[in-house]
């Protein structure tokens, strides 16, 4: 665990791998995102929360399934997180003040490491910057069920599995229309779009791959 995480303070300190190789794999690339960019200049600033933590003696960290609502991210699989509040000093409180909101949990000496490349979601217009947090434990959780339909805990070694990655069909807003898109199977969930996108760079990170 420990030479896991040096390995991941190492990399987030250097230059970031980025998302062009994950968004190649659905045949689109960094100008596609940078023109939609273009089109919101003023774009939402959102922060999510990558938890990182042992359990069982095991590395874990844990996404959330959104409830049905009518909205853009109605159902789908995020980080905990959300969009940044006046009283927020910085995106780094927004991540900090989402996880709480949503988990409920206390993470035991918990140390922010470091960012992912921040990821642009043209649907909510929102662009949302990834914050890495480790602690030695997480507390009870007491989710708030208005945001959380259900915890997803996952262990981390399982974005180096070599089955993890898969493709399916979805609608793809920055195309405009249908694509074969890659996404990570975690506990049965389909997860694409910018949370795949932060997981394929955590993962680079981890793994190499």
């Amino acid at each position: 665990m420990n030479q896991v995480l040096s390995n991941l303070r190492k990399g987030l300190q250097g230059p970031l791998p980025g998302h062009d190789r994950f968004m190649e794999l659905g045949g689109y690339r960094r100008p596609d995102m940078e023109a939609a960019l273009r089109r919101e200049p003023n774009p939402r600033e959102s922060a999510v929360l990558v938890t990182i933590y042992p359990k069982l003696g095991v590395l874990h960290s844990m996404l959330i399934l959104r409830p049905e609502y009518p909205g853009v991210h109605s159902g789908q699989v995020a980080f905990p997180g959300g969009r940044r509040e006046p009283e927020d000093p910085d995106l780094r409180a927004t991540a900090l003040r989402e996880f709480d909101e949503e988990i409920g949990a206390s993470m035991q000496r918990m140390e922010i490491i470091g960012g992912l490349s921040p990821v642009y979601i043209p649907p909510s217009r929102s662009l949302v910057t990834p914050f890495v947090a480790v602690a030695e434990g997480l507390g009870t959780m007491r989710p708030d069920p208005r945001e959380v339909a259900r915890v997803i805990e996952f262990p981390l070694h399982l974005l180096g599995a070599s089955d993890v990655l898969r493709h399916g069909e979805r609608y793809v807003e920055v195309l405009g229309r249908k694509a074969r898109v890659p996404y990570f199977d975690i506990q049965g969930e389909m997860v694409w779009g910018a949370t795949a996108m932060m997981l394929a760079e955590l993962s680079e990170l981890l793994y190499g791959r």
